[in-house]
């Protein structure tokens, strides 16, 4: 648990996303608590989840049978621990970047939908009747179809994700030069961690990245490392999110046109 929460916080101050303690700010600091399910069973269910700036982890989700029971049982790609942290902080930036900055909350509405729509209504429709049957056209998770809120977080992680694999295969100085020529290919992986890149040259990366991760995995008779398929709004959820985190970028790390906020 804690190996993941380090991850998680180090990606977040390599893209200088503001990370403040409740010590220092009681009020819009951040602040960390894993929880245990009661010991009997007609308790409450400790939930993993996010309330004003405390990202809340189940522990069971540390055992690695527990997780993947839940992963099988709520027919989820992928389900990790890492995913967990990186879609709940999503919900507490999303009260900092979006909710409290004027004028972001309009732009956030045109891509995501309607924050406003009743919360519990709209999970408690995903869980009993599941999710639109197009909603592969639309989001980068059938989650992410519940409400907008979990719309941006699961963006959010996502976007996480692809940020730290590409940092990771850019240090390691991976290149990918395929024979054929209708694979995709990566000159370079570039440190977008580092630098400001932009974002379709991300993307192109990406996928080229995932390509090779895919059949690498297959090649071990595994299943693919990255089960997903972004579609082009997914996409553009991707790249509005990337133009809120580059915000935060110094004035040494000049912005690229065309990636406004809008």
């Amino acid at each position: 648990m804690e190996l993941a929460k380090r991850r998680l916080v180090y990606s977040l101050m390599s893209l200088q996303l503001p990370v403040i303690n409740k010590e220092e700010d009681p009020e819009r600091g951040l602040a960390f608590e894993f929880v245990v399910d009661p010991e009997t069973p007609d308790g409450p269910p400790a939930l993993t989840g996010h309330a004003s700036g405390v990202i809340r982890i189940n522990l069971a989700e540390a055992d690695d049978v527990e997780r993947e029971r839940r992963r099988c049982a709520l027919h989820e790609p992928c389900r990790t621990l890492l995913g967990h942290f990186r879609h709940e902080i999503g919900h507490y930036y999303w009260d900092l970047m979006v909710r409290d900055n004027g004028g972001r909350l309009e732009a956030f509405r045109q891509l995501f939908g309607d924050e406003r729509q009743d919360y519990s209504a709209a999970l408690d429709k995903n869980y009993t009747q599941g999710p639109p049957a197009d909603w592969q056209q639309h989001y980068i998770s059938s989650y992410a179809s519940s409400h907008p809120w979990e719309d941006w977080a699961e963006t959010w992680a996502h976007y996480l994700h692809l940020m730290d694999a590409l940092e990771t295969a850019a240090v390691s100085g991976l290149s990918l030069r395929p024979k054929r020529a209708d694979e995709p290919s990566l000159v370079r992986a570039r440190n977008v961690m580092q630098t400001v890149v932009p974002f379709d040259d991300v993307i192109h990366d990406w996928f080229a990245l995932t390509y090779m991760l895919n059949n690498f995995n297959r090649g071990l008779g595994q299943l693919d490392a990255y089960p997903f398929v972004v579609s082009p709004p997914a996409i553009e959820k991707l790249r509005f999110l990337d133009a809120l985190v580059r915000v935060n970028r110094p004035a040494d790390h000049p912005r690229q046109a065309g990636d406004g906020i809008g």
